[in-house]
């Protein structure tokens, strides 16, 4: 089922605030995917998973595996899409135990994990698909009129990150409507690709060809 956006009341428009930069990590120079295991945060460089202490920024663990656009956690597992696919990790080991088709077949971005299902941005689609983690299946599909890249979800609120141009945004979508119910823009110059909430106050932000990872402020309700 497809979810269009409809005409709604104007959403609320707020600047960003970034409170932390981490990375560049070791010689690499792109983040894309990124995600929060509840104590680290993991960060998809292109060629390898690496994991960092939010509060010290020292980095904790590098997996060395595909990774060129999002990346999820279930609670145990970690996923990534890698090229045309989605792969689920074992984070203790970096072993791959399974891997699905991701439903734009190397057109997706952000991935997140929630209500059992994986979230998978589609950049340039303008879309959020809903998938079986099992089978790659799409369940629903979202509808923004910005380009999707990085997902999350967090307390019920379905957030995505948005980047045109030199412009990014983070956005608070209705998961049913799609309509734009808040939007955190981004200093001039300074792009998200991946996106993930901690679960509290902060959501985590790739920074494409910077190599780096940001922390921004959740916006109370």
């Amino acid at each position: 089922m497809n979810l269009k956006t409809p005409q709604s009341p104007a959403p609320r428009v707020r600047t960003a605030e970034i409170v932390r930069e981490y990375g560049p990590f070791g010689e690499s120079t792109k983040v894309a995917g990124v995600t929060h295991d509840g104590h680290q945060v993991w960060a998809a460089t292109g060629a390898a998973l690496v994991a960092f202490d939010p509060a010290s920024g020292d980095t904790t663990r590098t997996l060395e595996l595909p990774c060129d656009a999002g990346t999820a956690f279930d609670g145990t597992h970690l996923y990534q899409i890698a090229e045309s696919r989605i792969d689920k990790i074992d984070p203790a080991t970096g072993r791959v135990l399974a891997s699905i088709p991701a439903p734009g077949r190397g057109g997706d971005s952000g991935l997140a994990w929630a209500e059992g299902s994986l979230w998978v941005g589609q950049h340039r689609e303008r879309k959020i698909h809903q998938i079986d983690p099992a089978t790659g299946a799409i369940r629903r599909t979202i509808e923004s009129n910005r380009f999707v890249t990085g997902v999350t979800w967090v307390d019920g609120e379905l957030w995505h990150g948005t980047w045109e141009g030199d412009e990014s945004e983070v956005r608070r979508i209705d998961p049913q409507s799609g309509a734009v119910l808040d939007r955190l823009t981004m200093p001039a110059g300074i792009n998200v690709s991946g996106l993930e909430s901690d679960g509290a106050g902060l959501f985590y932000c790739g920074g494409g060809g910077t190599g780096k990872v940001r922390a921004v402020r959740r916006p109370k309700a």
